[in-house]
């Protein structure tokens, strides 16, 4: 168990911490994250925590994910509640950096992917994954885990981590946790913080129109079409919500399913309200 909640805010400082964590054979999991903490990202601490000996989580809100005019200035910070939390579900160490400590002057690589990143939040979002990749790949390359956690909510960047692992033969395991959701649904998102009390009322209605998908597709209904149909008609009374995407695509490839949709295929939405964008998923399963 923790001893203690250990923050390290400089490179040579976290490397050092963490060799000495390391000894004796000690296994490292890492939970990355932007702060703002929810149940949803405890449930990664409690995973990193059962499955190894050091768990180290990340808060830093990385603007190369942001394009201009997205909301980086308005994104939470909650550092004293984070650390709060952090401490209590016994972890071990804090990796805090600034946006200087992570980017020095001269810093000029990115990382960069073709096909997944094409497609979904990187469509809407052309610039995301290249800031989402080049922050996680040094992330993973300062804390050198034997695993990272992830949630199954950001399904297309735990994707685009686990490519990019592979591709650059990078020694770390990939895990992806269970989206935990409010009590009516919706899922836990750092940006459920920022919406109105109408806003958040209808913001249910996004994991309502996945249900509607799945309820469908339980009952034989196999048209990709005519699942997003009956998804879309679930977003009808929520007419603040402007859909950017709601479809069906491989859970692995990501490629549009354009005549049968099957067991396990990815059901993927996302949606404004207001400013304020959110996303969502399921598997469709055979129940």
């Amino acid at each position: 168990m923790s001893e203690g909640l250990v923050v390290s805010r400089e490179l040579t400082q976290l490397r050092e911490r963490i060799a000495a964590a390391r000894s004796g054979g000690r296994s490292v999991g890492f939970v990355p994250t932007m702060g703002a903490l929810h149940a949803g990202h405890e449930s990664l601490v409690e995973r990193a925590r059962a499955d190894c000996d050091v768990v180290v989580a990340s808060i830093f809100v990385n603007p190369r994910q942001f394009a201009p005019g997205e909301d980086l200035d308005a994104y939470p910070r909650t550092y004293d509640a984070d650390t709060a939390s952090l401490s209590r579900l016994g972890c071990d160490h804090l990796w805090y950096p600034s946006v200087h400590e992570m980017y020095p002057d001269g810093h000029g690589t990115r990382v960069e992917m073709d096909g997944l990143t094409d497609v979904l939040c990187g469509a809407s979002r052309p610039t995301h994954f290249g800031g989402v990749l080049t922050v996680v790949c040094k992330l993973l390359n300062q804390v050198q885990p034997d695993a990272a956690f992830f949630g199954q909510k950001d399904y297309q960047q735990a994707l685009v981590i686990r490519r990019m692992v592979a591709d650059l033969d990078m020694p770390v395991r990939i895990e992806t946790c269970p989206i935990v959701r409010e009590p009516d649904g919706l899922a836990m998102s750092s940006r459920n913080r920022r919406l109105d009390l109408e806003q958040r009322s209808q913001a249910v209605s996004l994991s309502r129109a996945l249900n509607a998908m799945q309820s469908a597709f339980s009952s034989g209904e196999r048209r990709p079409d005519e699942l997003v149909s009956r998804g879309g008609a679930a977003l009808s009374d929520a007419p603040q919500v402007r859909l950017d995407y709601l479809e069906i695509r491989d859970p692995h490839t990501l490629a549009l399913r354009q005549e049968v949709a099957e067991v396990g295929d990815l059901v993927a939405i996302a949606a404004f309200l207001g400013e304020v964008r959110l996303i969502d998923n399921l598997l469709l399963a055979a129940r």
